[in-house]
């Protein structure tokens, strides 16, 4: 229950903060140009709390979904509806270029946030993500489809359906499209292959189950009597090979020491830059029954902060693509959530501790950003455009005409926003009734590069 609540005040401030430091963007910028603001609000709907200063009038309402700076000369109210001069208040006509430094604002702030959290969460990880072959195969479950179909660990995901990838978020996004989909494979000696399989159908998109990306091998610590650290292995260890064999994951590496037996193995270890090779030999445990050599792996890796600000932006604009492609719209427009999605979803990640609840604030700030930027009335990318053809043609857009869009995008964004509370709300009611009865339990989705699961202690 306390870690319950400390997740929900964990949300609460990051999501609050994230759309707060939107608001302040353009707030600060809208003074600097000396535009006239009538509200400074957080959240939507009636005012729980209000006061003005300076006439300005700053707000917190009732329902924690977004919030507005309310800027007269750059378009319509967000009470009314209504542009400066439908209201009648004669106010001086801002010319375009600082009404594009104010929309603009907003997404540079969450930017600017989005890097700050990016260098935190890698500052605080003491394991770093692989950076090369990022797309390789990490381990594939002997069980599974793909095992059978002849992808192994080490095998370089190249395409999927033709579409070049590079990162396994490529493959998985590509994948979570597709009801049945052709990967072709780069094997570890060279050579090229292509395997055709089926994607199961998980909540939100679709995945091939049984494989997970390449993780590096770090050593965090070790179980009591551990035969690795007899050996001499020390924490923060790479492990690079065993027996001579490439390692691309923990999950290869259990597999193998268990293979082993109580043969003895050698580990090719990155100690600092220096390598050297040790002799370990397993030992059997009675708790996990299996051959065991006592080490507990580093699990929380981390991409480099510019490469987790290019990750989260790549995804979200190959979601968009795949909103305006025929063959991909349907899934695409399955996998996307609205607010009560978001929010479930970052207590998830905020159960799991608070670099991971940064991870997905760093992730909201960046689509914040993105969709902010389309080119809707309602929207920062709206006010952008009105701007852009004032630029242009010397004159603005009438006022009645802006007024007119401003309100039909509104009503459509609100009724998307619906549309999605009502979807987001009974997947997480049949998710909630699924995990009760684990014979209607979906298949649950391949973990992000980011986490795939650690095994245990090997």
């Amino acid at each position: 229950m306390i870690e319950m609540i400390l997740s929900i005040v964990l949300v609460t401030l990051l999501f609050g903060f994230t759309i707060f430091i939107h608001e302040l963007g353009h707030f600060l910028v809208a003074r600097w140009c000396g535009m006239t603001v009538d509200a400074f609000a957080i959240g939507m709907g009636p005012a729980i709390w209000k006061r003005t200063v300076n006439g300005v009038e700053y707000k917190l309402c009732a329902f924690p979904i977004g919030g507005y700076v309310a800027l007269p000369q750059m378009g319509p109210s967000e009470e009314s509806g209504k542009t400066a001069e439908q209201e009648g208040r004669n106010l001086p006509p801002v010319k375009p270029i600082p009404k594009i430094l104010v929309a603009l604002a907003g997404v540079t702030f969450n930017m600017i946030f989005a890097v700050f959290l990016a260098y935190v969460i890698f500052w605080e990880s003491k394991a770093i993500a692989p950076e090369y072959e990022t797309s390789a195969v990490g381990y594939v479950e002997t069980n599974s489809p793909a095992y059978t179909a002849g992808i192994r660990s080490g095998d370089i995901i190249t395409a999927v359906n033709g579409e070049s990838v590079s990162t396994w978020e490529q493959y998985i996004v590509v994948t979570a499209l597709r009801d049945q989909v052709t990967l072709d494979l780069r094997r570890p000696d060279g050579s090229t292959g292509q395997v055709s399989l089926p994607t199961t159908k998980i909540v939100g998109g679709r995945i091939i189950p049984g494989m997970y990306p390449k993780n590096y091998v770090v050593v965090l610590g070790f179980v009591a009597d551990s035969p690795a650290k007899a050996a001499g292995v020390l924490p923060r260890d790479r492990i690079l090979r065993l027996d001579g064999q490439e390692l691309f994951s923990r999950e290869q590496m259990v597999d193998l020491i268990n293979a082993a037996g109580g043969r003895p193995v050698a580990l090719e270890i990155d100690r600092g830059g220096t390598n050297l090779v040790l002799s370990v030999t397993p030992r059997f445990n009675q708790e996990h029954q299996r051959a065991m050599i006592g080490i507990k792996f580093q699990i929380d890796e981390v991409k480099k902060p510019m490469d987790q600000i290019k990750s989260h932006a790549t995804l979200i604009f190959r979601i968009l693509k795949a909103l305006v492609t025929p063959s991909e719209s349907r899934a695409a427009a399955e996998a996307i959530g609205g607010p009560v999605a978001i929010i479930d979803i970052f207590l998830d990640f905020a159960s799991m501790g608070l670099m991971k609840a940064l991870w997905f604030a760093c992730l909201l700030n960046v689509n914040l950003a993105v969709m902010n930027l389309l080119p809707l009335p309602v929207l920062d990318g709206g006010h952008i455009m009105f701007s852009l053809y004032e630029l242009v043609f010397r004159r603005p857009v009438p006022a009645r005409v802006v007024a007119f869009l401003w309100k039909v995008s509104a009503l459509l964004l609100l009724g998307l926003f619906l549309l999605l509370t009502y979807r987001d709300v009974a997947r997480i009611v049949s998710a909630r009734q699924s995990r009760k009865d684990p014979a209607a339990a979906e298949q649950p989705a391949a973990p992000p590069a980011a986490e795939a699961p650690a095994p245990a202690a090997p």
